[in-house]
């Protein structure tokens, strides 16, 4: 077997052990934290003080486009707190595309608890408004303070001016919610409200049900394709919770990516107890999907590697991955390895015609007096000679898989040489140099690290 194909080998154990979904983040942002004078309302209903409003972003590699969130029967859809979650009594809605901007000016509806493919409200002029995380914010705010009616107790300064740092961004400052011109976005539900032509909700996101926990496995809201409002970013806002309790989600989501050119929808999910792979489904587990977020070991270069782990856990990642033969009968027996790649085995009169000398120089006997130091090393090593004459002098480095990494003539040097070579640009390995003076050759070998 040829060295390209033992690469290519090596690459599709490495894609079956680390393989990703192609979500790249499910963003918690912590958008408001309610304080007393928000407590005092009574049009909206009693939103106690120190409730904490929650917006859910999906992040998604650059050109994908979000088509829908869902439960079904194999993956429910759950989103719930330890403690009730808050709706606008007089004027909540389920979806955020629903609210015209005018209303977030009344008393807390700017905190109404809904879901949304990335719409917040229609604008009163040509375009709508996406949320979009308050860092990110480039237009300034419309919500709260100064821009409050102050609710029913007509508060001068108005509400939802607290100025939490807890919070980071005063909503105040950056309310999150950037204005996109020209937009038509035609949403699809089902599952949320109430089958029978009433407008009222038969769910948690209504202003008549109250409840901590929405769970369904029969729910969608879907649209033609959406992009977050920052296409390079595209972070997509999905829902906005507010409660006093921990939140806590399992969300699904269908994305349309360009596979090989070809559109393709591709379903992801929270869990992956059962993966369907079958005329238009197309099922990847995500674990950012799930939220608290399972923390781990996230460095696919270590054996303890978990798909699960969207959050690094100190000290998780123990053992690192090291490829290798590991028979020792084979002349490039590796005793640091821990994941056996019997290609790479090489012994005399089979080496996967590669040459033998290259991969195993230590096979080679001559007289030659050299060291390497020092070893190992992350920088430079010395390469140190006794050749008996002056003669001509040079050196070749090759990787484990044989391949010739840096080269060098040195012309003739003295009977002790000592000569400086720098590896820093080398990934760290273990590595083989090859000395040839006049007509002899040896080999050693060292560790980059």
């Amino acid at each position: 077997m040829k060295l390209q194909a033992i690469l290519l080998l090596l690459g599709l154990f490495l894609t079956s052990f680390l393989s990703q979904a192609q979500i790249e983040n499910v963003i918690v942002e912590k958008y408001y934290i309610s304080d007393d004078f928000d407590g005092l309302d009574t049009n909206g209903g009693h939103l106690l003080p120190g409730s904490v409003t929650y917006r859910i972003y999906v992040d998604l590699p650059k050109g994908n486009k979000l088509l829908r969130i869902y439960g079904d029967k194999n993956h429910p859809f759950i989103l719930q707190s330890t403690a009730p979650i808050f709706n606008h009594k007089n004027e909540g809605l389920s979806f955020g595309k629903d609210f015209k901007k005018g209303r977030y000016s009344n008393n807390t509806i700017a905190l109404d608890s809904w879901l949304t493919l990335g719409q917040i409200c229609k604008s009163d002029t040509n375009g709508t408004y996406y949320g979009i995380p308050k860092d990110q914010d480039t237009d300034g705010s419309f919500i709260g303070g100064t821009n409050n009616d102050g609710g029913s107790a007509a508060l001068p300064f108005g509400l939802l001016a607290n100025r939490d740092t807890k919070a980071g961004i005063p909503i105040t400052r950056n309310d999150g919610n950037q204005l996109i011109k020209n937009v038509i976005s035609l949403t699809e539900d089902y599952g949320i409200k109430a089958f029978f032509g009433d407008k009222d909700d038969s769910t948690i996101f209504g202003s008549i049900v109250p409840g901590n926990s929405f769970k369904s496995t029969d729910f969608f809201l879907k649209n033609a394709g959406i992009i977050g409002p920052d296409s390079s970013k595209n972070q997509i806002l999905i829902a906005q919770v507010t409660t006093t309790g921990e939140l806590s989600f399992a969300l699904n989501i269908e994305v349309l990516e360009n596979i090989n050119g070809v559109p393709t929808k591709v379903q992801y999910v929270s869990n992956d107890s059962i993966l369907v792979q079958k005329n238009e489904l197309n099922e990847r587990y995500s674990g950012f999907l799930k939220y608290p977020f399972t923390c781990g070991c996230t460095d696919q270069n270590y054996m303890e590697y978990s798909p699960r782990a969207v959050c690094n856990e100190q000290n998780a990642c123990k053992t690192k991955i090291i490829l290798g033969c590991m028979d020792p009968k084979a002349c490039n027996y590796d005793p640091t390895a821990n994941v056996m790649i019997h290609n790479l085995c090489c012994y005399p009169g089979s080496c996967n015609n590669r040459d033998i000398a290259e991969v195993c120089p230590s096979l080679l006997q001559n007289g030659l007096d050299f060291e390497i130091h020092p070893n190992p090393s992350s920088s430079y090593i010395y390469i140190n000679a006794k050749t008996g004459e002056e003669t001509a002098m040079a050196y070749t480095i090759y990787d484990v898989f044989g391949n010739a990494v840096l080269t060098k003539t040195l012309g003739e040097k003295s009977i002790l040489m000592d000569e400086a070579v720098h590896i820093e640009q080398l990934p760290n390995g273990i590595y083989h140099l090859r000395l040839t003076v006049g007509n002899t050759i040896e080999s050693k070998t060292f560790i980059k690290h």
